[in-house]
Parts: structure tokens; C-alpha cells; sequence
């Protein structure tokens, strides 16, 4: 859990997209909306999530910077949501539940 700590620890994304993603943050579903994202039956616990999610943003990244056709702002600033809102699921010190 810690290497996702240190992982999310050093995104470094535009200001506009963070802020975009913080006040999303206030309406976040954990079940409506990580189920959308990810495309599974049920949710899953916030490390599988944030697995998934970091994985998925980096594409997204790559596509932005690249400055690709297909980049969608709006699945990009719904991908940092719910990263961002699953991130505050995890416990914050080691041993915690």
C-alpha cells in the first residue's frame, strides 16, 4: 500500500484538472460511480481500485500530453474523482483498518 501512497504522492497533473476533480469530489457515489468507472459487478476494495484507476490515468496522461484526438476531459477529471476520493479510503498509518 505504501508504493501506492508513494505513487499518488508524486501526480503532478495540471491545476485545472485537480480543481475540477476537487469539487467533483463532493458529489462522489462510491458504488454508482466506481462501478461505472471500473466496469465491474461490485465494487472493490480501495487498493484493487486505485491499482486499476493509476493505471488507467496514465493512459489518459500519455493521451493528453500527446495531445491525441481521443483524450476526453470529462472521463479524465472522472478517472481523478473517484482516484482521488478512494485514496481518502485507505487506512493512513500501517496496522490500521
Amino acid at each position: 500500500m505504501t508504493d501506492i501512497m508513494q505513487i499518488l504522492s508524486k501526480l503532478r497533473r495540471p491545476r485545472l484538472l485537480i480543481r475540477a476533480a476537487r469539487f467533483g469530489m463532493v458529489d462522489y457515489n462510491r458504488e454508482r460511480d466506481l462501478k461505472r468507472l471500473i466496469r465491474e459487478p461490485s465494487a472493490p476494495t480501495p487498493v484493487r481500485a486505485l491499482t486499476r484507476l493509476l493505471s488507467e490515468e496514465a493512459e489518459m496522461e500519455e493521451t493528453r500530453t500527446n495531445g491525441d484526438a481521443s483524450y476526453s476531459v470529462a472521463r479524465h477529471v472522472d478517472i481523478l474523482i473517484v482516484l482521488m476520493s478512494e485514496a481518502r479510503l485507505l487506512p493512513t498509518r500501517p496496522g490500521s483498518v
